[in-house]
């Protein structure tokens, strides 16, 4: 007996003690079933947090920016990401931060890769510094690519976090990355080629760690019906994959607000019956500060009309928690923002016009409409 109680021991010790088998891949939990994305893009929060910012509900009651938002009925966030930012805000770390408190606080998440160090959008397309050596070799620059997708989504499956969407590139209109992505419009029907490369490895690397998620292309002004109908149509052609489209709305930055609206929301339809996929607005946001009343009123026009279309996957409001003073340490060194912008700057930014609480911290009625 002793001895057939000495080898069962020796057996649990070396079952329980080898080191031979790999630690189980963390699996994340699922997020909440979100049938309509009613979200919001907060990836300045931790930086106003740390200038000493903080945030309280409609009642003014104190609490933390996710519960304010969950209050004002919210239920998903965006962050973006940078490769190599300035002070880290939006880097990875920032970046796996904040996402850990949005899985905490119950939220859907979405990712927004910019793959640059600072701000990508129509006029912008920087490569980040640690990459500029590869910006004319597209095959480099895959290669980059498809790392600092994996880096960022590993870092989050493995703290647990599940990834809802993920945007590759932002507002993309003219392509990514240049020169290597960027549209070459001399290329007749091959003008996406080196975009769809990069935006591809994107793709590819994102379904391989988040295989549920929706992987999308963003474009910048939903209302263009016509050129956006375009750049769908021949991204397509070309090769490019996605589960989803997402899209950008502004409306105030147009003559006629109303009527940028309709032209939307008639787009909206277009796009989703033409591409066969559910179309996310990823950005939208008004001009609050000035005239609250009817940026709402714009806001719960499009809001209303949205919701009626069953493809449409949802909205986020693009950095509600700015008040039009506070802005990121960044914007007030012009040297600094010279090296990030890609522009010689002489002065300092202004801030951002179009968020959505009060500089008490409170968010204002505009948000109302996500209440709903």
């Amino acid at each position: 007996m002793k001895k057939i109680a000495f080898l069962a021991a020796l057996f649990a010790f070396l079952s329980c003690g080898s080191s031979d088998k790999p630690d189980p891949e963390p699996v994340p939990e699922p997020v909440p079933d979100v049938v309509f994305a009613k979200g919001a893009d907060i990836s300045w929060a931790s930086e106003m947090e740390a200038d000493g910012r903080s945030f309280k509900k409609k009642d003014g009651t104190a609490a933390p920016l996710l519960e304010v938002l969950k209050d004002c009925g919210f239920n998903a966030i965006r962050l973006r990401v940078w490769v190599n930012p300035y002070g880290g805000w939006s880097g990875k770390g920032d970046v796996l931060e904040v996402a850990r408190k949005v899985k905490a606080a119950g939220m859907a998440l979405m990712v927004d890769f910019h793959y640059s160090d600072f701000f990508a959008d129509p006029g912008r397309q920087l490569v980040p510094s640690v990459w500029k050596a590869d910006a004319d070799d597209v095959n480099k620059m895959a290669a980059h690519v498809t790392d600092h997708t994996k880096d960022v989504l590993s870092a989050l499956k493995g703290a647990g976090v599940d990834v809802k969407w993920i945007q590759i590139g932002n507002e993309t209109r003219g392509g990514m990355l240049y020169p290597a992505g960027q549209l070459n419009y001399a290329r007749k029907g091959e003008e996406f080629a080196g975009f769809v490369k990069l935006y591809n490895a994107g793709y590819d690397t994102a379904k391989a760690i988040f295989p549920d998620a929706f992987v999308m292309p963003h474009l910048n002004n939903a209302f263009d019906s016509s050129n956006n109908a375009w750049w769908f149509g021949q991204f397509k052609a070309q090769g490019g994959k996605f589960d989803m489209v997402a899209l950008s709305h502004y409306p105030q930055y147009e003559a006629d607000p109303a009527g940028t609206n309709a032209k939307a929301v008639s787009y909206i339809k277009s796009v989703a019956a033409a591409m066969g996929v559910p179309v996310m607005i990823s950005e939208v946001g008004v001009k609050s500060r000035a005239h609250e009343a009817s940026a709402r009123s714009l806001l719960k026009s499009f809001m209303d009309e949205v919701r009626k279309i069953d493809k449409c996957a949802g909205v986020f409001y693009w950095e509600p928690e700015a008040d039009g003073v506070w802005k990121p340490e960044i914007y007030t060194k012009p040297a600094e923002l010279s090296k990030y912008s890609g522009k010689s700057e002489t002065a300092a930014w202004n801030a951002y016009d179009q968020g959505a609480f009060t500089t008490a911290g409170a968010p204002t009625s505009v948000l109302d409409v996500f209440a709903d």
